[in-house]
């Protein structure tokens, strides 16, 4: 009679986070940094219908790298527990943390209950009153969250991508200058092949400016093409 084939508890951890990560790795890198005027999204991004980034709810919007299929069902969850929420109780209620922590749950279950982790990795942010009440929260494929300052990196060249943010990072930057920063990272090492880039923006002032309580809004087609071509 053979023995049942057996492998620790340890082992099936490592060997699932190392699935996630190789995925992960894969994946295009995205950048979420805030500035004076708000909280910039910029995305390596070919497929002008597959967004990487995206609106939640009034203040609070979602970047993600890895298995589109994957993300992308978070980020439906994420807007219908917001719109739940929001009208449950109020819209002040629906909070980037309060979204993070749903979504570290989900992830955590997962990693830990299923075949397969979710080869992800997610970035929740909420714009705030000025930069230093902005929060962006960073989940991993195991259900880590970590609320990170200033700016967030994801994707296979995560740590090239953000040293070139951190020599050019400041509080006091436009959105133009923050994305021509994210830009200009993303860019780098990439002389064979353009860059293609999704964009968007956390705007602080949506509701004295624009009149609106949604911040969220897209910088796509002339638009972006002229902000990218602004000399700083």
């Amino acid at each position: 009679m053979t023995q049942p084939f057996y492998v620790s508890p340890e082992q099936v951890m490592k060997d699932r986070a190392d699935f996630a990560r190789k995925g992960i790795a894969r994946g295009r890198s995205v950048v979420v940094l805030s500035c004076r005027e708000g909280i910039a999204l910029v995305a390596e991004n070919p497929s002008p219908s597959l967004h990487k980034i995206g609106e939640i709810y009034d203040k609070i919007a979602f970047a993600a790298v890895g298995k589109y299929n994957e993300f992308e069902s978070l980020r439906q969850a994420g807007v219908r527990y917001a719109d739940v929420r929001g009208y449950s109780y109020d819209r002040v209620d629906v909070t980037g943390r309060g979204l993070a922590s749903v979504y570290a749950q989900s992830l955590g279950a997962v990693f830990t209950a299923e075949q397969k982790p979710f080869e992800v990795e997610l970035t929740v942010a909420e714009v705030g009153h000025d930069v230093g009440s902005d929060h962006l929260f960073r989940l991993t494929f195991d259900g880590s969250i970590a609320d990170e300052r200033r700016f967030v990196v994801m994707g296979g060249a995560a740590e090239r991508v953000a040293e070139s943010v951190i020599a050019g990072w400041s509080a006091e930057a436009s959105f133009t200058e923050a994305i021509q920063l994210a830009a200009k990272a993303l860019r780098e090492d990439r002389t064979e092949t353009p860059l293609s880039l999704e964009v968007g923006v956390l705007d602080r002032h949506s509701e004295t400016e624009r009149g609106v309580r949604r911040a969220f809004r897209r910088i796509a087609g002339e638009e972006l093409d002229e902000l990218l071509a602004v000399p700083i």
